[in-house]
């Protein structure tokens, strides 16, 4: 009977998705391989393709098809407590946001005093990660703030670098600011290219003591070190790529803020001897590796223990109760889990 029950087929229909958004972002993914293959042995494309079209290869934020005008909303995943922000930037810009409000931690229906931000890959649009938001929510209780690069999804600019950066900080002094969240513990989420820029939004920010965590995801050491593994004709010409997003330099500066690595394995975009460089590199005051040998480019949300290592870190950082509840919550959250990996694996 609970086979077919409502709870058991939200359930399902979750998991399907976070398995397609998995599928999507691994074939946007694919993208930053095509130079390598259509350029080989042309010494003078490649050389054009690095340095004049490089924010067209980092930054692909037209991929996959319409990524700039359709952006999926928290409502369309059975998440109802949210709004969608438009936030301003020094500079004048206007980026989209999404604040999603999660259950609590489940003790007498208090109301989260921790937010998760979140910073994406370089391709597809925050639309595209609610289902990993949605996972986060209901495994660790708390609210998420996901935020869209300039020139991403419906965010005006272009992107680059600095714009990023300041689009980070934009956000990261937005809830600061706000009243619902300036009182708010931050951990701040970053996948990929989301990474490094959550890397340096850390090393910048960690003396206020807001910040209580930093988890990464598949992320890389510099864009320069990268270009070997992405476009290999290139790997003579590094020093080409002004796009440097150096985050070897950063890591080691960050001091007072733990830090969870999530390394997949498998990862056919950036070598996972990156990330774990990354880890040696790092000195902060907790520093915890999780490898997950099945796990590629964008599917290591799939993997066994992924969101559980997430809830046991911002448990210890921020002392949230994550303690898995004897509930309905508890028990769908398992099933989308479960099911997620079946669908993602066919």
């Amino acid at each position: 009977m609970s086979a077919s029950s409502p709870a058991t087929s939200s359930s399902t229909h979750a998991a399907t998705i976070l398995g397609t958004t998995a599928s999507v972002l691994s074939s946007a993914a694919g993208y930053m391989r095509l130079p390598a293959i259509a350029s080989t042995g042309i010494a003078a494309v490649v050389t054009s393709l690095l340095y004049f079209k490089q924010k067209a290869l980092i930054y692909p934020s037209h991929i996959p098809a319409n990524s700039r005008t359709d952006v999926p909303r928290p409502n369309q995943y059975h998440l109802r407590d949210y709004e969608e922000l438009i936030i301003p930037t020094s500079d004048g810009e206007k980026l989209s946001a999404f604040y999603i409000r999660g259950p609590g931690s489940g003790t007498k229906g208090r109301a989260s005093d921790v937010t998760v931000i979140m910073f994406h890959g370089n391709a597809g649009n925050i639309g595209h990660r609610i289902p990993i938001a949605r996972m986060m929510i209901g495994t660790t209780g708390c609210n998420v703030f996901m935020l869209e690069y300039r020139g991403y999804g419906l965010s005006t600019g272009e992107p680059d670098e600095a714009g990023l950066n300041t689009d980070a900080q934009t956000a990261l002094d937005y809830l600061r600011e706000r009243a619902e969240t300036r009182d708010h513990k931050f951990v701040i989420y970053g996948q990929s290219l989301g990474g490094a820029v959550s890397i340096r939004l850390v090393a910048k920010n960690q003396h206020a003591g807001d910040i209580q965590g930093l988890i990464l995801e598949n992320t890389f050491l510099s864009m320069r070190k990268l270009i070997p593994s992405v476009i290999p004709p290139a790997k003579y010409l590094t020093l080409l790529c002004h796009q440097v997003w150096p985050s070897d330099t950063w890591i080691p500066g960050i001091t007072e803020v733990p830090i969870l690595f999530l390394s997949g394995l498998q990862d056919e975009i950036v070598p996972p001897t990156h990330m774990r460089q990354l880890y040696e590199l790092s000195t902060a005051p907790t520093k915890i590796w999780k490898a997950f040998p099945g796990g590629d480019h964008n599917s290591s949300v799939l993997e066994e223990g992924y969101f559980e290592a997430i809830a046991e870190f911002i448990g210890q950082t921020t002392g949230q109760s994550v303690e898995k509840e004897k509930d309905s919550r508890s028990s769908a959250v398992d099933r989308d889990t479960r099911a997620a990996r079946r669908a993602a694996r066919h």
